[in-house]
């Protein structure tokens, strides 16, 4: 919570204190946005991205500390202000203070991606060591009865979302209806029901 604190100070330090004593500046940058929004003027757009991409891109390295994921978040945030030109209202705000927010709403998208990769690669770590264990093992009923021993370690919804996925198939937003739960809690189960069955198989090797 500390650390969100910090980047919302940040994010507001390069809204409000960059850009406050550029009122010229500013002006240009709230002129280039409207010949983006009402004539497509692509002159304007590149202004506005040798402006932007810089500040976008510093932004990027501070949260995600890599160069390519930075330089995607400049690319996706300024190919989101060229089709959502039309919504800016100069009369709610500054062309700067909206173009930082598609920024932010587009960090935060990539950081929930970065999220989930990290979860479905966790998934795919997993169930390889369970395959080549099992064909290490002979006959199926004591090949199946070893899974099902770790799955009966498990709490019993942790067992279930694993159970369900892994077993019965199911793909995790169906799951997430079959239970009446957010997909988000299905995710989060899986992930903590993983990581412990990993340990045990992995203790099991050493």
């Amino acid at each position: 919570m500390i650390v969100n604190i910090a980047h919302n100070l940040a994010d507001r330090r390069l809204n409000n204190s960059e850009l406050d004593n550029l009122d010229d500046q500013q002006l240009q940058i709230n002129l280039w946005l409207e010949k983006v929004a009402k004539e497509q003027d692509k002159q304007a757009f590149a202004q506005l991205f040798k402006w932007f991409a810089p500040r976008i891109r510093g932004h990027g390295l501070q949260r995600f500390k890599q160069e390519a994921m930075a330089m995607e978040l400049v690319q996706e945030t300024m190919l989101l202000v060229w089709r959502k030109a039309p919504m800016f209202n100069a009369e709610k705000g500054k062309a700067s203070t909206w173009i930082y927010t598609v920024m932010r709403n587009q960090c935060f998208d990539m950081l929930r991606k970065k999220q989930s990769r990290k979860e479905d690669s966790i998934s795919e770590d997993l169930w390889p060591m369970i395959e080549e264990q099992e064909a290490a093992q002979e006959g199926d009923h004591f090949q199946k009865r070893l899974l099902l021993s770790h799955l009966n370690s498990l709490p019993l919804q942790q067992k279930q979302v694993v159970e369900a996925i892994y077993l019965q198939e199911m793909t995790q937003q169906e799951l997430a209806v079959h239970l009446d739960v957010p997909l988000g809690t299905v995710k989060s189960r899986l992930r903590l029901a993983i990581a412990k069955l990993k340990s045990k198989l992995e203790a099991e090797n050493d």
